[in-house]
């Protein structure tokens, strides 16, 4: 494959994954009573509108040329008012909730998709099956990663609003250094590790284990296997 033609089979898939992901939690605050991203235009199918230079563009290549055994990257986080919700606690959780739930909502999409392929000619046939299976992939790949339970990703601001108000606050406290504990967890420690000669890549296990778990319960479910 030349470049043009694998960039053409993971573009479309990744665009419309952030976008959708992105846009999902604007939605769902603006129905839950918090119209700020709606006023700065953040409630958007427009890629362009959720696209983070270095967490969308940059972050992912640097680690491909790293060739870490994990990759992984970010969009604009949609600006939320928890306050401003009609129950912020339960607010917090549903809009949080909304985004992973897209993702598996079009991963399912794209599975079933797969039994058209057939209709197609051929010519675009295994150009459009590239495109639906790195669709699934990388939308099951987004929801399980941003499942994590620790702020700013999604996982965290849903247990932040489901745990008892003393842990609660706790985890709450760690969303300043949610990013940077994530890179160490996932990237610094299994390089220790591995000078170390110590499997400590747990964090990247659990995700590739559930990612592989969600993959398969999709493909079951939508008659692919």
């Amino acid at each position: 494959m030349n470049m043009a033609y694998i960039v053409s089979i993971w573009l479309l898939p990744v665009l419309v994954a952030i976008t959708f992901h992105e846009a999902a939690h604007g939605y769902a605050a603006r129905f839950l009573g918090d119209d700020t991203a709606s006023r700065l235009g953040r409630v958007s199918l427009n890629p362009l509108r959720h696209i983070d230079l270095f967490g969308t563009i940059v972050l992912p290549g640097l680690l491909l040329l790293a060739r870490s055994p994990f990759l992984f990257g970010y969009a604009k986080p949609v600006p939320v008012n928890f306050r401003a919700l009609r129950n912020p606690r339960m607010g917090m959780v549903l809009v949080a909730a909304a985004g992973p739930a897209m993702n598996i909502g079009l991963a399912i999409v794209a599975a079933f998709s797969f039994h058209l392929i057939v209709y197609l000619p051929l010519t675009v046939a295994q150009w459009t099956a590239l495109n639906l299976k790195n669709a699934l992939i990388i939308n099951v790949v987004l929801a399980v990663f941003n499942l994590f339970p620790l702020p700013p990703l999604d996982g965290g601001r849903i247990a932040v609003g489901l745990l008892p108000n003393v842990l609660a606050r706790q985890l709450a406290r760690l969303e300043p250094f949610g990013m940077t504990i994530l890179i160490a967890l996932l990237i610094l420690l299994p390089v220790l590790g591995s000078q170390l000669g110590i499997d400590l890549g747990f964090v990247s296990h659990l995700i590739a284990r559930s990612t592989n778990a969600v993959l398969g319960a999709i493909l079951r479910l939508t008659g692919n296997i």
